[in-house]
């Protein structure tokens, strides 16, 4: 793996900001950090990039303890953040060739091709930069010398649909072989990018799957019978949310296969006129599955 924890955790005082966090993000994926503002994330990030000690358990970044990562490591180890800080005085032609210096492998090409394609401005001070040309300005800073890890906290906080599109739409070109680790409180900015997903609440990892497993198992279902269901169901554990409302029943398969569905669904109700099957959106498959694993938790 190339980034993991084990039993991670990080207290303020009273307040345990994470409990013991097991998290695991596998060669070349794009893992989604998914979570409420609050929920943990960029203290997550910051053990993990040794901004923060931890209060008890342990991470690693390139098979390095975060508490030891040396500049060999942090060489192979981009990272954009929402609250980034840059020198205000420097145009962004200067800082950049500031940066150069301190990578061997930094790549001149792919940094005036990124300048060119997000259009930002060479001589203007980055102090004058608007806040979605600033996070552009982070993003040109991290991918020309080719890290191994791309490390994304909140980037997109912010930004205006355009910018996002064009900053996703850079950070895609430019992924190959890279890791990358992506937290968010908003769903909409990992469609079409993220191949892994770990959901986060209250400083505790509720679940992390694959976002292909994730989307391919849940499936909103509603059955119209022949007559009312009067009698309480007995329905299997892979059902969620489910009602009953006159003859129509609805609820959601978590473990979705078309070849058992029939069975399962005789094996709860009778008399069934229609089925009808519905893929779900992204929000509402988090929305359901964040609320059950909340349940499971409390």
């Amino acid at each position: 793996m190339i980034i993991q924890t084990s039993d991670l955790r990080k207290a303020y005082g009273r307040h345990d900001a994470l409990r013991g966090l097991n998290l695991s993000v596998p060669h070349g994926s794009a893992l989604a950090l998914i979570g409420a503002n609050g929920a943990g994330k960029t203290t997550t990030i910051k053990l993990l990039m040794n901004m923060l000690s931890p209060s008890g358990g342990t991470a690693t970044v390139l098979g390095v303890d975060s508490r030891r990562l040396s500049l060999a490591e942090f060489a192979q180890i981009g990272y954009v953040s929402e609250n980034q800080r840059m020198p205000a005085r420097l145009t962004v032609a200067q800082y950049l060739a500031h940066l150069r210096a301190f990578y061997a492998n930094w790549d001149g090409d792919l940094e005036r091709s990124i300048l060119t394609q997000l259009r930002l401005p060479s001589e203007r001070k980055i102090g004058d930069l608007s806040h979605g040309m600033r996070m552009k300005m982070a993003l040109a800073c991290a991918l020309p010398f080719r890290p191994k890890v791309l490390v994304l906290d909140e980037p997109f906080s912010g930004l205006d649909p355009l910018i996002r599109d064009e900053f996703m739409e850079r950070l895609l070109e430019q992924a190959g072989e890279m890791t990358v680790l992506i937290s968010t409180h908003e769903l909409a900015d990992i469609e079409g990018v993220a191949t892994d997903v770990a959901f986060l609440d209250n400083g505790m990892l509720l679940f992390q799957e694959s976002m292909s497993d994730l989307t391919g198992r849940l499936r909103r279902i509603q059955i119209v019978l022949s007559q009312e269901a009067t009698e309480p169901l007995q329905t299997p554990p892979s059902w969620l949310e489910v009602r009953a409302i006159g003859n129509v029943l609805t609820f959601v398969e978590t473990r979705f296969s078309r070849e058992e569905l029939s069975a399962r669904i005789a094996a709860v109700v009778s008399r069934v006129r229609s089925v009808d099957v519905q893929p779900m959106p992204l929000r509402s498959i988090f929305t359901v599955v964040a609320r059950n694993a909340q349940l499971k938790a409390s």
